[in-house]
């Protein structure tokens, strides 16, 4: 018996789709449904490293979660990372095959589409459910001629579609009702509900919208999402929109915006911890005076490294460590702060080498094959257990890696520290999220007494959380028709 598959399809990036399946999934995991995550095509510098050696997109991995299932490669089997405004690196089935312009992709949709349809196969035939996310929206008509993310991919299949829409962005219904008709007929007809996300007050005072478009659409609203503050889920790609106040925080932590950065929730443990100020600092803000710096992943080391130098970042870390600052880098940062980054076949964009910022001695060269792996070992700052993941493609060489920043498990050294303590670098993504190595690395930073903090305990708790929203405010009746009973597309 095939998986019944019920899509969500968003009226913009970042409505609410990945947080909405997730919640699905969860849901249908308590009612005793085998069910799977499914994305067909992402775009996203966050990734996560599978359990079958591959990548996907972090929001897969945590909605993989929530069915209680490790992150697989058919969970997202088409992956795009950007690399310039332009182009991206093309991943299928979780192996890079290499880069594209955005014309390049759009006539090489077709071979990426039977890598997605190959996944559907092999999940509707292992799960009883499959929830689907789509990407961005469905009314770009623009990126309509072989679409593979959304309604193109929903046709395929002859799968529903909820609609969901951010009304913390204001002009809900117009995102909506303007969704619906940029869609084809058909498109439009297998659309079943909508739910309203992040919706704020009281609910009466929407109910006549709520009315006025279910009589203009045919179409029912399936529930009202409330805001939940509070929850700790790796986004997809969008940095966080909000800066909590922490009355308690001592430890202040900055951390460039770099144009391309990447896996950026490696400072959610950072964002949840209460004594801790984490400061994300973009273009033409400055460097501010802080505890420790840490230089992120990148996806175009060499390029952030000269948008570094052009936002006087050189300037700010040397004066950080003259005045007894920690600085760590995390994969891209860590090859960042060595001598030079080589790029001899052009990997991340046109040949060539880039002085690194020096703090440690070692240099990298980038290769065309990415090492992709779940790791764990023993950290040298502490001296506790580490665990991680490494996404790169780079082969660091040099006297600074004589005194490596963990050892790991399968006999290889990871990362540096240098000389005075003062500068470290790891390979490992990942670092904070267990609760000893996150304790380390604070006393190191000079938070001498930090309170324990386990954020994958912390995300567990949230996907309760989105289950028990699903609930308390979605038609849980209809859902269940359309993923465990006899429904079908009106």
């Amino acid at each position: 018996m095939s998986a019944r598959v019920l899509m969500v399809q968003g009226c913009t990036s970042d409505a609410g789709k990945s947080t909405l399946v997730a919640a699905l999934c969860r849901w249908l995991r308590r009612r005793g449904v085998r069910v799977a995550p499914f994305k067909p095509q992402n775009m996203a510098l966050n990734a996560a490293v599978t359990v079958d050696g591959g990548e996907i997109g972090r929001a897969q991995a945590v909605q993989a979660q929530a069915c209680g299932l490790a992150p697989h490669t058919d969970f997202n089997p088409v992956l795009l990372k950007p690399c310039s405004d332009s182009g991206a690196q093309v991943i299928l089935h979780g192996r890079a095959i290499g880069q594209m312009d955005a014309v390049g992709y759009h006539g090489y949709k077709r071979v990426a589409f039977d890598a997605v349809m190959t996944s559907h196969v092999r999940l509707v035939e292992a799960f009883d459910a499959v929830v689907v996310e789509g990407a961005g929206s469905p009314a770009e008509i623009n990126l309509r001629a072989n679409d593979i993310a959304n309604m193109g991919y929903a046709e395929a299949v002859d799968c529903p579609v909820v609609l969901i829409a951010d009304i913390d962005r204001g002009g809900v219904f117009a995102h909506l009702v303007g969704t619906l008709a940029l869609l084809s007929e058909s498109e439009r007809a297998r659309v079943v509900g909508f739910v309203i996300n992040r919706f704020r007050g009281d609910i009466a005072l929407l109910q006549p919208g709520l009315d006025w478009l279910q009589r203009e659409t045919g179409k029912p609203v399936l529930g009202v999402l409330p805001y939940l503050h509070g929850l700790h889920l790796e986004a997809e790609d969008a940095l966080p929109r909000d800066r909590e106040a922490k009355p308690a925080a001592t430890l202040r932590v900055a951390v460039p915006v770099l144009p391309r950065i990447s896996n950026h929730t490696d400072f959610d443990p950072l964002r949840a911890h209460p004594q801790i100020d984490l400061r994300f600092v973009g273009p033409g803000e400055s460097a501010p005076r802080c505890d420790l710096i840490v230089l992120p992943g990148s996806k175009a080391t060499r390029a952030d490294l000269a948008w570094l130098r052009e936002h006087g970042w050189d300037m700010a870390i040397a004066r950080h460590l003259r005045y007894g600052g920690k600085v760590l880098g995390i994969c891209g940062g860590l090859q960042m702060l060595g001598r030079a980054v080589h790029d001899p076949d052009g990997i991340e964009g046109g040949a060539g080498s880039s002085a690194g910022l020096g703090w440690l001695d070692l240099e990298t060269t980038l290769t065309p094959r990415k090492r992709l792996r779940n790791v764990g070992g023993r950290s040298r700052i502490g001296d506790v257990p580490v665990r991680g993941y490494e996404i790169h493609c780079g082969v660091s060489t040099g006297p600074a890696l004589a005194q490596p920043f963990a050892q790991l498990d399968d006999g290889r050294g990871d990362g540096a520290v240098s000389d005075d303590g003062q500068v470290a670098g790891s390979y490992l993504h990942g670092l904070f999220d267990h609760p000893e190595t996150l304790a380390a690395m604070l006393q190191w930073a000079g938070l001498a007494a930090a309170r324990p903090l386990d954020i994958a305990a912390l995300r567990e708790a949230s996907i309760e959380r989105l289950a028990d929203m699903v609930e308390a405010h979605l038609d849980t009746g209809r859902l269940a028709a359309l993923l465990e009973g006899d429904a079908c597309i009106p």
